[in-house]
């Protein structure tokens, strides 16, 4: 019986490989069902929406389709949050989905009554196996059309927010000795605010960047500015000559003046030595066991646009250490009152994520809706968090399942 069971396992894997060339987005929840039939297994595919609070089913034709799942309140979403399989009772796993570390959402699988691999470990892995697979697919197919996309939104998305969510990488990376992860707010009305990063060999580069203004014209501005570190960074330019870049590109394109405030930051993953430059921007937030230890507060010159030139400003890090950079939106956010998020409330919140242990991308979910909360209504200003933490500890409590039995 289990040679039977491994060789109908090896069937369904085969089965979705040898198509997942051809998939279409809306065909790729359709090809999974169909490969594990033979097994009496039942998956449903979850995608996190834009505003990672729900958990959003990919629909399947003459397949009833399944209510959304809060994130904050039912299983599928704990297993969402903390990148961990997690039984739905005696029938099945709900097993978290990822394309690397960069969380997608969750599958749902339903096992067959008579199904008793569910407590023995053998049936938990070769789930998780096929869940990192179909969040390798759903990466791949989603190019090929805008199925995936429409089923992570509930409402439209203007121009410039559309725009800058091609150029940004994914939410969260890892390696082995790092996690990067990082958030924008409002998601379907971004313009001015984004990030970027690049982990090679023992170097981890990050950059956060604010466009001053608002909507396409600031969407714009941001675009130029990272396009043209990220160019420059990929010909070997150092920090320096990555603010440079940026101050021509966006002289050259915009001739009445557009700023963009920004922190330039590089790590050295073996050494914990960072490197930094900020552009006219909020000073970054260095913890250390879960406390906020103080601001990074050097390296200062003029925002990105004005022409202008520093000596790179350099911190030891310790292992475990985390680096927290945010833009002005996450500070500034007002409730009814008028009283600011601020400092204050943002390291408090952080300090607090950081003692329960969360992973990184956690942590920045609940801080983006904590700022979102405070609010109340409509954002006066984009808010983007980045967060980074130099620790393998990190890596692993950000990684999915498969890599941390």
């Amino acid at each position: 019986m289990a040679a039977t069971v491994e060789a109908r396992w090896l069937e369904a894997f085969s089965t979705i490989l040898d198509g997942s060339h051809l998939f279409q987005p809306d065909g790729l929840a359709t090809a999974v069902g169909e490969a594990l039939e033979p097994l009496g297994i039942e998956a449903t595919i979850y995608l996190v929406d834009e505003e990672q609070r729900t958990l959003r089913p990919v629909p399947r034709p003459r397949y009833p389709l399944p209510d959304p799942k809060p994130v904050a309140t039912t299983v599928a979403g704990q297993a969402f949050a903390m990148v961990r399989s997690t039984p739905t009772g005696d029938d099945g796993w709900c097993v978290p989905m990822v394309n690397g570390t960069d969380r997608l959402g969750v599958v749902e699988f339903t096992l067959a009554a008579d199904e008793s691999q569910l407590r023995d470990g053998t049936m938990r892995a070769r789930c998780e196996t096929l869940a990192g697979l179909i969040g390798h697919l759903v990466t791949v197919t989603s190019h090929k059309g805008d199925f995936l996309a429409q089923v992570r939104r509930t409402r439209p998305m203007t121009p410039a927010a559309e725009m800058l969510r091609q150029l940004l990488p994914p939410l969260t990376s890892a390696c082995e000795r790092m996690v990067i992860s990082a958030i924008l707010e409002p998601c379907y009305d971004v313009g001015g605010d984004g990030f970027d990063y690049a982990i090679d060999g023992a170097r981890a580069r990050i950059v956060v960047l604010d466009a001053v203004g608002h909507g396409l014209a600031a969407s714009l501005a941001c675009g130029v500015a990272m396009s043209a570190m990220r160019a420059v960074r990929r010909a070997g330019g150092d920090l320096r000559a990555q603010a440079r870049a940026a101050d021509t590109a966006l002289t050259e394109q915009f001739p009445e003046s557009r700023f963009v405030t920004a922190v330039l930051a590089e790590l050295d993953l073996e050494a914990g030595r960072l490197r930094y430059i900020n552009a006219g921007h909020p000073r970054p937030l260095l913890l250390r066991t879960g406390r906020v230890v103080r601001d990074l507060g050097e390296g200062r010159r003029m925002p990105l646009g004005v022409h202008d030139d520093v000596e790179v400003a350099e911190e030891d890090l310790e292992g475990g250490d985390r680096l927290l950079l945010y833009t002005d939106g996450v500070t500034e956010a007002r409730d009814a009152a008028g009283e600011e998020f601020g400092v204050d409330r943002l390291i408090d919140l952080t300090e607090r994520h950081a003692t329960a242990g969360l992973p990184a991308p956690e942590t920045l979910r609940r801080l983006a809706h904590a700022v979102a909360e405070h609010q109340g209504g409509a954002p006066a200003d984009d808010a983007t968090l980045v967060l980074a933490e130099w620790s393998p500890v990190a890596a692993r409590r950000s990684a999915p399942y498969n890599l941390t039995r």
